[in-house]
């Protein structure tokens, strides 16, 4: 897999279990680690719960209960969102109801501050619109998707080079978002699939999306659109592993409202932010689990990350 990319170097740089401040030559250098969690948290009839506070949530990393020492429930944080489509011929029948819905969740979702950028992927990956915060530029780059010829297009036409195997590149899709993209910027990051999450064409494997996605800090939610069904195991493990939701779609009602469900979700959330105890730099994947005092409560964070190392 070749991938085209050029970021600017910055002297602070996210590395998972939070920030290492680089100091210039001849000072000293000053680090502080803080994992960072966004957290959403429904009763048990599924409603979000929005007025809990710091002494409300345990964390636990690795089974060692943690201080939090971050808390806020402030909806309107930054959020950076990776849309991607996949518009492989299986989307065919759906596509034109998922490209008019896909515009009003951003419309609605948006804010000051926010960006978001428009990927496609079939058997090829297409960066069709850039992180940006003009709802006009998204659009546009919404309604350019179209489905990809039967034939499938063997060279890509996007600044991802995959040699492409006449598959849809699903796998390979969440990796170059997460990593090519999405690891340089700080702060609220996710990625809202549109897809029946059928792979038959990756160079990549769907832990290496996963994986990618973890590094990353960043959380997927797929909405899982198949008139037979799609691959449920592959949307619920990518989703569960990153802290994200599947949501079954059937219908275009069922899109507009598995749209809503995820715009409320990504607006109502905790952010909880805690330094290890566990200091070790081996660059090791370490388990995270958040409850509430009310374990009526079920709550919806990432599953864990990756340490920082020498």
């Amino acid at each position: 897999m070749q991938i085209r990319g050029i970021f600017a170097s910055l002297c602070v740089a996210s590395l998972g279990a939070g920030l290492i401040y680089a100091a210039p030559a001849g000072q000293i250098q000053v680090q502080v680690n803080l994992v960072n969690l966004f957290a959403t948290v429904r009763d048990n009839h599924k409603a979000i719960v929005t007025a809990l506070r710091q002494d409300d949530f345990h964390v636990y990393e690795d089974g060692q209960r943690q201080e939090i020492s971050n808390f806020s429930t402030d909806s309107n944080l930054p959020i950076t969102l990776g849309l991607l489509i996949d518009t492989s011929v299986s989307e065919t029948y759906m596509l034109s109801a998922e490209k008019d819905a896909a515009s009003r969740f951003l419309s609605r979702l948006l804010r000051d501050r926010d960006l978001a950028m428009v990927i496609t992927f079939d058997v090829d990956v297409d960066l069709l619109a850039d992180f940006t915060d003009d709802r006009s530029v998204l659009d546009r780059a919404i309604s350019r998707a179209e489905i990809a010829p039967s034939g499938g297009r063997l060279v890509a036409q996007g600044p991802f080079q995959i040699g492409g195997n006449g598959g849809t590149d699903f796998y390979d899709a969440i990796y170059l978002a997460a990593h090519d993209k999405l690891s340089s910027e700080a702060g609220r990051k996710a990625i809202v699939v549109l897809t029946d999450a059928e792979d038959t064409g990756s160079k990549l494997k769907l832990q290496d999306a996963i994986e990618a996605a973890q590094r990353s800090d960043t959380v997927v939610h797929v909405l899982l659109i198949s008139a037979d069904g799609g691959d449920e195991h592959v949307a619920k493990k990518l989703t569960e592993e990153t802290g994200g939701r599947m949501i079954v779609v059937r219908s275009e009602r069922n899109l507009e409202e598995a749209f809503d469900q995820l715009s409320e979700e990504l607006r109502y959330q905790y952010s909880l932010g805690y330094a290890p105890s566990n200091k070790a730099r081996n660059g090791s994947y370490r388990k995270i689990r958040v409850e509430t005092v009310d374990r009526g409560y079920s709550v919806l964070t990432r599953r864990g990350y990756y340490g920082p190392s020498d």
